[in-house]
């Protein structure tokens, strides 16, 4: 097909460079592939599958439209997409002053400038992730995410390469549990996994029921109640599916170290000073968790 190509204006204190740098972390993520100056993923749209690429140009996010539908309303869907992906629409400068008035972390506001909060807009895809990676190590969860993702779910073929699609809920509700745990699921994990898409394929849950609802709580409640979602699966969904400032993934190890490694905390079970510091980051909590996360990459533990 004749490659199409979408613009999208870039807003102050945004690098792609570090949002580039988060989703290629030396993990073997299956759902998109990126090089030094762009990123390709392949996603279900309202028009049909498709494959692009994102890259800079200038003062502009370029998106290349490389195997899928032609349409303009399928152009607008991707800008919103990416948009929303790569959080390009937040004002993240009250954040740097909240960091340039901290001591600990104000080196952030310059080390990370542009960073943006990087999301999983695929509510199901979140939940499943979420699910997979308790209590294992990341290098891990990826591997079993990919298994998941090459047994079930779509692809785009294009210029020898293969791009994956995460799995439908349709799908995964049909799936096997002796399956899952030849990709070494554990039979919980397995069984929660079936679960949600269940739920996603009956209607118990979907990105409009969670969304309709008015506030954190009553959001965190609803998935909770769902089996294999605790409050750190919740959080994290909220987090990085909706944005909720709110959506701290308390008890994540990496957090937790980075709270110790800036002299925030100086035990991890120093629960009042945990909720002292995110009280101070009120309406960015999730943001600055998200940048305590970057700085393990290059700021030595205390």
């Amino acid at each position: 097909m004749h490659q199409q190509t979408i613009l999208i204006p870039i807003a102050p204190l945004f690098s792609f460079h570090e949002c580039l740098w988060f989703l290629n972390r030396n993990y073997d993520d299956c759902l998109h592939w990126v090089t030094d100056t762009e990123v390709f993923k392949a996603i279900a749209t309202p028009y049909g599958d498709v494959l692009f690429r994102v890259s800079e140009q200038g003062n502009f996010l370029k998106i290349d439209v490389l195997d899928g539908a032609s349409d303009p309303e399928c152009h607008d869907f991707l800008a919103a997409y990416v948009k929303e992906w790569f959080d390009m629409d937040r004002d993240i400068a009250p954040f740097y002053a909240h960091l340039q008035r901290d001591s600990r972390l104000a080196y952030m506001a310059d080390e990370f400038s542009g960073l943006r909060l990087m999301g999983i807009l695929d509510m199901f895809e979140a939940l499943c992730w979420s699910i997979i990676g308790q209590q294992i190590n990341l290098t891990f969860a990826y591997k079993m995410k990919r298994r998941m993702v090459e047994r079930y779910g779509r692809h785009i073929e294009w210029n020898n390469q293969v791009f994956h699609i995460f799995p439908e809920p349709e799908v995964l509700a049909n799936a096997e549990v002796g399956v899952l745990r030849e990709m070494q699921f554990s039979q919980k994990k397995a069984e929660y996994v079936i679960g949600v898409a269940r739920a996603f394929v009956e209607g118990t849950l979907s990105r409009a029921l969670i969304e309709a609802l008015p506030d954190f709580e009553s959001r965190q409640k609803v998935l909770v109640a769902q089996k294999g979602i605790g409050v750190w699966t919740a959080n994290y969904v909220l987090m990085k599916s909706f944005r909720a400032p709110e959506g701290i993934p308390h008890g994540d190890v990496g957090l937790l170290n980075a709270l110790v490694g800036h002299g925030i905390i100086g035990e991890r079970s120093e629960k009042g000073k945990i909720e002292a510091f995110f009280r101070d980051y009120a309406g960015w909590e999730t943001y600055v968790t998200f940048y305590l996360w970057r700085s393990l990459a290059v700021k030595p533990l205390a």
